[in-house]
């Protein structure tokens, strides 16, 4: 009895470390304007997850120095952690940002410097963000995207996503961030008869500005897209930040989006 209860510890440990579990969040204005009573919220809430991507990161104002912060707090927590942040976009119509990655070093390791897309920066105001990591001896590449607003038509640059797959034939792509856009929409289905799944579906990512019925998100703007083939989705969902909170206007001093999650492991 011993030995069989030691062999299932055993394989739940195994099971549990072979699985990554990775956070997309907007958090909006993440710069100065965050205090160390929210920063500090930031990180107990993401503290469980193995890899952080962050979009709307400011690209001045304190938005590298706010993620480096966040760093520090969550190296307090128990666990080694490294970040990288990126370049500000290179948008010129519109708002320039930095993205951000800050992952567990024993769960998975960068493989090279991550970088912002160069080839579509023209037609993508604030192209994607990628970062390789090796887990458990394989590999995986997360576009960190966050789209122009929906009154300016995200579609109009999430179109070019069903070139990046080719673009780059050897790296397992995962896209996810802010796309500004329900997942629904047609302008996704070239990523899906490739084979790209929604890890979201009929779920609202936003906040309202008052909950109406105790109702209070808004949009479908936030996913995750994966290749089926490759990588084998065991959980997900959303974190409600908001009821955290006594008021919406609290919670959107956080960020007026929740933070998304999904658990998997590689083929």
């Amino acid at each position: 009895m011993k030995n069989t209860l030691s062999l299932f510890l055993l394989l739940f440990a195994f099971i549990s470390f072979s699985q990554t579990k990775v956070v997309s969040w907007n958090i909006e204005n993440f710069g100065k304007s965050k205090s160390d009573i929210q920063l500090n919220y930031i990180a107990k809430t993401i503290s469980n997850y193995d890899i952080i991507v962050i979009q709307e990161v400011v690209a001045r104002n304190g938005g590298a120095q706010a993620v480096a912060k966040l760093a520090e707090l969550l190296n307090q927590k128990g666990n080694k952690w490294d970040y990288k942040i990126s370049d500000p976009t290179s948008s010129s119509s519109y708002k320039t940002e930095r993205y951000a990655f800050i992952w567990k070093t024993h769960k998975a390791k960068l493989k090279n410097k991550p970088w912002l897309e160069k080839k579509f920066s023209l037609e993508i105001d604030r192209e994607p963000y990628y970062a390789t990591f090796e887990i458990n001896n394989k590999t995986i590449t997360l576009v960190n995207f966050h789209a122009i607003t929906q009154k300016k038509q995200p579609e109009t640059e999430i179109k070019y996503f069903k070139f990046l797959p080719k673009e780059y034939p050897n790296l397992n792509l995962v896209f996810l961030g802010d796309f500004n856009c329900p997942e629904k929409h047609s302008v996704f289905n070239p990523l899906k008869k490739m084979g790209y799944v929604p890890v979201l579906k009929n779920q609202k990512t936003t906040l309202k500005h008052a909950c109406k019925n105790n109702i209070c998100l808004a949009s479908e703007f936030d996913n995750i897209f994966y290749n089926a083939a490759t990588l084998k989705v065991r959980n997900f969902g959303v974190i409600k930040t908001y009821e955290d909170f006594d008021s919406l206007q609290n919670a959107r001093k956080v960020s007026d989006h929740i933070p998304i999650w999904f658990e998997f492991s590689l083929n």
